[in-house]
């Protein structure tokens, strides 16, 4: 085993990177060479293979029915509907070849991907939610994302444990109901535009808040009720402060989306990182984690590193937007749940010691294989004995060292989404040229209609009691970006039950806005900005540290210590 860290040169960004002597060993435990891409690029190359919201309509090419998928109609592939791709009426094994040993193994592979017809989307266990993606277990949901066990969601993303009646929410946790604009909170009822929500309900415009109700554009509040912009009152003169406002007013609602954006920017307290019952643990967005590391949005995992998005992993590299019921023991995996040993993986489920596969669920000991349902000792499809299996696999890795395609995770260039189609063209946008100079794909035909519009945003009503439900057969046109939208009746009917004003936006745009007001999934070294008097300091804090928040942000980001002095 490696005891010395060492210093290397990424293939794709040219930066320097070091491989940590801790790498070296779980390399070795699982017996791949270290990689060639820095972590970052590494997790640029796995952004390019997730098409999480972009969606289309198209035929499935085994029944003929319309269907909603990731994959455009000009994609050169075979898509199943869901209830196709699950079905008897196909066989993966069908499509199973050999082994080419004079070429490389990624192009074999690619041309496997266009014969063997594809899962629209997924979305498992489900009823009235054919628009959504990479969820499972829900209830009238609708265009949301890694939605699971939810019902009446809508234009949200990240939503757990059961929540329900949300709109335009992301990363919610534990039961959170009749929440608007919500983002990064868990456990709280009927708020709206709030961000690290805990235990909150009635909380408009808040920010950093805990255990708070009634309360209205306020941050860092702890166990507080009735406090508006930061100040106390007295029940009655809260309500009537909040009934001055007329929150059914668009107007009114614009003004205090700047107040709020503002305040959080100029006069909150950003706590250096959000993480909270570690031990041994960097990061931000983590929860319940020991021995974690340069990690991001991560609860309850354990011996791991570099982990986007994951839930329940353990001894673990690479991992993004994978986990449930410990994962263990994976690396470069992209979409993955409740697997065990696998690596280099694309949206594979229910796996065990699965590699370089795509699409393939409940199987164990594959290799280089593509929507396998079930299946066993197979590699590029093809069924083996468990001795051939092994003997094979072997020479394979064996010559994918030769070719340098071992140990890396599957390149952009063979993704069967286009790039801007990705999480990565919002996490790491690249404009078209520099994405096709890289000989990765974009796609052109992007969904979306511009100037069909039969109502201007400019004759909506300003309060949602003066809109008609004929407003239901109208096209709107985004303000931001003029692509044009449309409401659904359950959208209608939340908007009159929280007393909301009507969008002006398309749910694209009113994405864009609460992903920007996320944390990045970045660390930057800073120092604390605390200039008061403390117990441990006079003055400036010294307090040194590695923080989500890029060192040219203005916002007041503090040490753990000073923070809790000021907030708690």
């Amino acid at each position: 085993m490696s005891n010395i860290n060492e210093k290397r040169i990424c293939k794709n960004c040219s930066g320097g990177f070091s491989i940590e002597a801790e790498d070296f060993n779980f390399y070795e435990k699982i017996k791949v060479p270290p990689p060639s891409w820095c972590p970052e690029c590494r997790q640029l190359r796995r952004y390019a293979w997730r098409n999480e919201r972009t969606l289309y309509r198209r035929n499935c090419d085994l029944c003929g029915k319309s269907t909603v998928t990731i994959y455009s109609a000009n994609k050169p592939y075979k898509v199943y509907c869901n209830e196709c791709w699950w079905g008897d009426g196909w066989d993966s094994s069908q499509y199973g070849r050999d082994f080419d040993f004079s070429r490389p193994f990624f192009e074999q592979f690619a041309e496997l991907q266009h014969d063997v017809p594809r899962m629209a989307l997924l979305n498992k266990r489900s009823v009235n939610s054919e628009y959504t993606n990479h969820s499972g277990d829900n209830k009238n949901v609708y265009l949301s994302f890694s939605v699971f066990n939810g019902e009446n969601v809508m234009y949200s993303t990240w939503i757990m444990k059961n929540s329900r009646d949300c709109m335009d929410c992301g990363f919610i946790a534990e039961r959170g109901e009749r929440l608007y604009e919500v983002i990064d909170s868990r456990a709280s009822y009927q708020c709206q535009y709030g961000i690290f929500l805990k235990d909150c309900s009635s909380c408009y415009y808040c920010y950093d808040c805990h255990g708070c109700n009634e309360c209205f554009m306020s941050t860092n509040l702890r166990n507080k009720s009735y406090v508006f912009k930061n100040q106390q009152y007295t029940r009655e003169e809260y309500l009537k402060k909040i009934k001055n406002l007329e929150l059914y007013s668009f107007v009114n609602r614009q003004g205090l989306v700047k107040e709020f954006e503002d305040m959080v920017k100029q006069e909150a307290i950003h706590r250096y990182v959000i993480s909270e019952r570690n031990v041994n643990s960097v990061g931000s967005l983590i929860f319940d984690c020991k021995n974690v590391t340069q990690s991001f949005e991560a609860n309850r995992c354990e011996d791991s590193k570099y982990i986007y998005g994951g839930i329940e992993n353990k001894n673990c590299m690479d991992i993004y937007h994978a986990g449930w019921n410990t994962t263990e023991l994976c690396y470069e995996l992209q979409g993955c749940t409740r697997t065990a040993n696998c690596q280099f993986c694309h949206l594979c489920y229910d796996n065990m010691n699965v590699m370089y596969s795509d699409t393939c669920q409940n199987s164990q000991n594959l290799f280089g294989c593509v929507s396998i349902k079930k299946g066993e000792y197979m590699i590029f499809n093809k069924k083996y004995s468990k001795a051939d299996y092994e003997t094979l696999k072997e020479k394979i890795i064996e010559h994918m060292k030769q070719t340098g395609e071992y140990g890396e995770f599957f390149p952009p260039e063979i993704a069967p989404v286009y790039y801007n189609e990705t999480q990565g063209n919002l996490y790491m946008p690249m404009p078209k040229q520099e994405v096709l100079a890289k000989g990765w794909q974009w796609e052109d035909n992007v969904p979306g209609t511009f100037s069909k519009e039969t109502i201007s945003s400019g004759s909506i009503p300003d309060k949602i009691e003066g809109v008609p439900d004929s407003y239901l057969n109208e096209i709107f046109a985004c303000i931001d970006c003029s692509k044009n939208y449309n409401i659904t009746k359950n959208e209608l009917l939340f908007y009159r039950k929280e007393s909301l004003p009507f969008p002006r936006k398309c749910p694209n745009c009113r994405y864009k806005r609460r992903f920007d007001l996320r944390p990045a999934r970045k660390l930057w070294h800073r120092a604390c900005m605390c200039d008061k008097n403390h117990i441990s300091h006079k003055g400036k804090c010294e307090v040194e540290f590695e923080t989500c928040y890029a060192t040219e942000r203005k916002e007041k980001v503090y040490c753990e210590s000073c923070y809790n002095k000021e907030v708690y």
